[in-house]
C-alpha cells in the first residue's frame, strides 16, 4: 500500500495538490488498515485525509534546501532502471 507514496520535497515543478492529497491518502489507508472505509468511519477517514494533506502541504513550504531540485522525468528514469535491474535479478535467481 505505502509503496505509492514518493518523497514530495525538493522536486521541479513542486509538488500539486493532486500529489499530495494521493500521498496522505495511501496514508491514511496504511495506518487505518483499509482501502475503503465503512459508511460509519467514512467521515473520520476523510477528514484524516484532508488534515493529513494540509500538514504535509505546510511541511513542504517550510523546508529548505542547498541541494539543486530534483527532475521528476530523470527521477522516473532512474527509478525505471532500478526496477528493470531488480527484474532481471528476480529472473536469474528462478
Amino acid at each position: 500500500m505505502c509503496r505509492n507514496i514518493r518523497t514530495l520535497h525538493n522536486f521541479e515543478p513542486p509538488a500539486t495538490d493532486e500529489e499530495i492529497g494521493a500521498a496522505a491518502l495511501q496514508y491514511v489507508r496504511k495506518i487505518s488498515g483499509c482501502t475503503k472505509p465503512s459508511q460509519t468511519n467514512e467521515e473520520a477517514f476523510h477528514q484524516a485525509v484532508e488534515e493529513v494533506a494540509e500538514i504535509t502541504a505546510r511541511l513542504l513550504e517550510a523546508l529548505s534546501t542547498n541541494a539543486p531540485p530534483r527532475d521528476r522525468d530523470e527521477e522516473a528514469k532512474k527509478a525505471r532502471a532500478r526496477w528493470r535491474k531488480r527484474q532481471q535479478r528476480i529472473a536469474a535467481q528462478a
